[in-house]
């Protein structure tokens, strides 16, 4: 939906009349742009709402879709909120300080910052722990939402396992690989592949000879695009019996399982 400046204009104003307490004409041109964005912000937020979506059609005005917006993302940050505290007591970084610091010291500063009305375009952290699903086109509330959804379908996915499992896997990882930025679950996932495609039981972590061997022969046998769909099939029954979520689960362990098959090519053959 596209607005003409005068409409918009008037908003951004109330903004600035807002911050400053009554004198609008004395903000900087930078803080009149940040306010600008914290307005289309709020608007795109009303625009992704289902019910806002006819009445924009129905020609809604922008300070009628703005103020849409700002409802909805107050829905979101309590929504996320909520979640973040519904992860929280079972939570466990895996001994990751990406991940402990992210989760623990960063997302609670986020929320106390956040700046609903004059900056809600702001992501405000940097979420230095990765996760494998690609947020970048997002800002502010939507990338923090989603990022907790992320996280919160990574916890169940590595609950399925027993900790000394994940444990032991990550710490075999890091006494090869020194740098601890990496996804936890798609490092587990190298490891669960190796064991499916080497037919061997996950309890048995000691790969011998014959293991590599069975492993190599099913990596050459088998395209990228059967050993995804292999991986995936098993990883869904896996969530499936464990998980409430599995569909969730599965979809977002996708390019996990895509780069996982990539390593394992390049590695083992």
């Amino acid at each position: 939906m596209n607005y003409e400046m005068e409409e918009l204009l008037p908003i951004v104003g109330r903004l600035a009349e807002r911050y400053t307490g009554i004198d609008s004409t004395s903000i900087s041109y930078e803080k009149a742009e940040q306010f600008m964005g914290a307005v289309l912000y709020c608007i795109h937020e009303g625009e992704m709402e289902e019910e806002n979506a006819v009445a924009v059609v129905q020609g809604i005005s922008a300070r009628q879709a703005y103020e849409n917006g700002k409802i909805n993302v107050e829905k979101k940050v309590k929504a996320a909120l909520e979640l973040y505290h519904k992860i929280l007591p079972d939570f466990c970084a895996y001994e990751n300080p990406y991940l402990s610091d992210t989760f623990l010291e960063g997302l609670p500063q986020f929320f106390q910052r956040y700046d609903m009305e004059f900056e809600p375009q702001d992501t405000i952290l940097t979420l230095d722990y990765p996760i494998l699903e690609d947020l970048s086109k997002y800002t502010g509330i939507d990338k923090i939402y989603d990022y907790v959804v992320c996280i919160g379908l990574e916890q169940d996915f590595l609950r399925i396992f027993p900790e000394s499992y994940v444990r032991k896997v990550l710490r075999q990882y890091y006494t090869e690989k020194l740098d601890m930025v990496d996804n936890i679950c798609e490092v587990l996932l190298m490891d669960v592949a190796k064991h499916i495609f080497a037919q061997k039981p996950l309890s048995e972590q000691n790969f011998q000879e014959p293991d590599w061997q069975k492993l190599q022969y099913h990596l050459k046998e088998m395209d990228s695009l059967e050993m995804e769909n292999q991986l995936s099939e098993a990883l869904k029954e896996l969530a499936e019996k464990y998980c409430e979520n599995p569909f969730g689960i599965v979809r977002y362990l996708k390019s996990g399982i895509h780069n996982v098959v990539v390593r394992l090519k390049n590695f083992c053959l």
